[in-house]
């Protein structure tokens, strides 16, 4: 469910600098944004054709919020302000590997130079972070809880890795995220009503606690990075639908995503990383329901996963300005779960699809060993039926880290 999505939008593109004036923060312009991608071809072509302007008709659905009226649906264009689109220069990549880069624009420092982090997602990439709890600081980058906070992965999480272990300089986290979450609970529900949303996430959590730049987080558009790693739970509990399904609800949850990047963009954001999906078919959770499940899964993260790639480059396309990191988490899993000894931090895994019950709600220490479970938490993959261990996420940290240092790769 997208909450208080009226008065924070409104914000947003008041905060922001490409935006006009004189616009009008209405629902008019609220449904323009969250259908910006669409928005921004009818605005192109949208000519009222007089100082009076009465076109109503041959309008898209979307505009329907602007109750028939000519001047609000102007005004919404107005607002929108949108660049004009540029050519792509070349394929989005998602290998961090490759580490193809993109001339970066000018709110693109370096990784060097980056100072703050806020991170959007699910139970991969939350610490249980509360924020109006202890802000980040040079001698506490996270916050609170203590580090490493409450993560999935019985130790440190990819974020914390990132802030404190493939940092480049001091990096202030502010890690939104929450377990369970979807991109939109009216779309997809979490497992439990209370889990925010990545929507509530930006709209409930963000906005209201860090798009003025307060002193607790002083950001501004050239020294920060927005990170969303979500699609994990958005996919699982909605595969089983089957195509065609499940392609129109992708679809629908794009829309919704490609929304909230616009508004983090209208209030200042310039540096995005996104990660795609990582094979969560081979986890427990679905391997144990056999072949064909898996298979059903695997398309479904694919078409997530491409549905990604397209969103990335539509956003570079629509804001020349931007960076985009697109990092590609599917890779760095499956090499790691086709050969944990593909990278140094994870070459002590010896079981990479099952999980042992007796460590699958964490243990007291990150190598704890359980004689029942045969070895140590932390030679098994995964944790549970879902969740990596620390040492995948820190692989994951580290091909973060390496594409951001390499530069943006959506051109």
């Amino acid at each position: 469910m997208l909450l208080n999505r009226p008065f924070w939008v409104a914000i947003a593109l008041c905060l922001s600098s490409n935006v006009e004036a004189a616009c009008n923060h209405d629902n008019c312009l609220r449904a323009f944004i969250r259908s910006s991608a669409a928005a921004s071809s009818f605005c192109a072509t949208y000519t009222p054709g007089s100082s009076t302007p009465t076109r109503t008709t041959g309008l898209p659905r979307f505009v329907s919020a602007c109750q028939d009226s000519p001047a609000r649906i102007s005004s919404a264009c107005a607002c929108l302000a949108t660049p004009t689109p540029t050519t792509a220069t070349s394929s989005p990549t998602t290998s961090v590997t490759a580490k193809a880069t993109c001339a970066a624009t000018q709110y693109w420092p370096g990784w060097e130079n980056i100072k703050y982090a806020f991170v959007f997602g699910d139970s991969y990439s939350s610490t249980e972070f509360n924020e109006t709890g202890v802000q980040p600081s040079p001698t506490n980058p996270l916050g609170n809880p203590t580090y490493p906070g409450f993560t999935s992965a019985n130790g440190p999480n990819w974020v914390d890795f990132l802030t404190t272990k493939h940092n480049a300089s001091l990096l202030l986290t502010y890690d939104i995220a929450w377990s369970g979450a979807t991109m939109d609970s009216a779309l997809v529900a979490p497992y439990i009503p209370t889990v925010s949303s990545i929507a509530e996430q930006v709209e409930n959590l963000w906005f209201p606690n860090y798009a003025s730049k307060p002193a607790s987080a002083p950001w501004s558009s050239d020294d920060t990075l927005f990170a969303v790693f979500d699609g994990i739970n958005d996919v699982g509990n909605s595969w089983a639908q089957g195509v065609p399904a499940t392609t129109t609800l992708n679809a629908e949850i794009f829309n919704v995503y490609h929304g909230l990047v616009d508004e983090l963009y209208y209030a200042g954001a310039r540096n995005f990383a996104f990660l795609n999906v990582p094979p969560v078919d081979r986890a427990p959770l679905t391997s144990e329901k056999g072949p064909e499940s898996q298979a059903e899964e695997k398309a479904d993260i694919l078409d997530w996963n491409t549905l990604l790639a397209g969103m990335a480059q539509d956003l570079k396309s629509m804001f020349p300005d931007i960076n985009v990191f697109a990092v590609d988490a599917s890779l760095l899993f499956t090499q790691v779960l086709d050969n944990p000894a593909s990278n140094p931090i994870t070459a002590g895994y010896l079981n990479t699809t099952g999980y042992c019950d007796a460590y699958a709600n964490g243990t007291p220490t990150e190598d704890y060993f359980d004689p029942t479970c045969g070895i140590p938490v932390n030679q098994y993959f995964w944790l549970n039926n879902l969740h990596p261990t620390y040492p995948m996420q820190d692989v994951l940290a580290q091909g973060v880290a390496a594409q951001l240092e390499a530069g943006p790769n959506v051109c």
